[in-house]
């Protein structure tokens, strides 16, 4: 199934985005559950959130997937959001 996270970070946490960026990343490249991800931008264009699309066997792996991030663990988010999706064209 396809899980969309979207995650908010809090207020002024830009500085614990970047901080924990580079092992971010190397989590998303880590497995076969990402199909898709990328920062969300404020109308500055500095990163504010996250957008990933899970391809999983069910939510429980999309949350434990979520739990484990990197940002996740740093306190980043202030708001994630697990949605299932539908995709129809890509």
């Amino acid at each position: 199934m396809l899980i969309a996270l979207i995650a908010r970070d809090k207020p002024g946490a830009l500085p614990v985005r970047q901080e924990n960026r580079p092992l971010h990343v190397e989590y998303l490249k880590s497995g076969t559950a990402v199909q898709q991800a990328g920062p969300l931008l404020d109308d500055a264009g500095q990163m504010c959130g996250s957008l990933i699309v899970l391809e999983v066997a069910d939510m429980a792996e999309a949350q434990a997937w979520a739990a484990n991030d990197p940002y996740a663990r740093a306190g980043l988010f202030e708001k994630v959001e697990l949605i299932p999706w539908n995709r129809v064209i890509g």
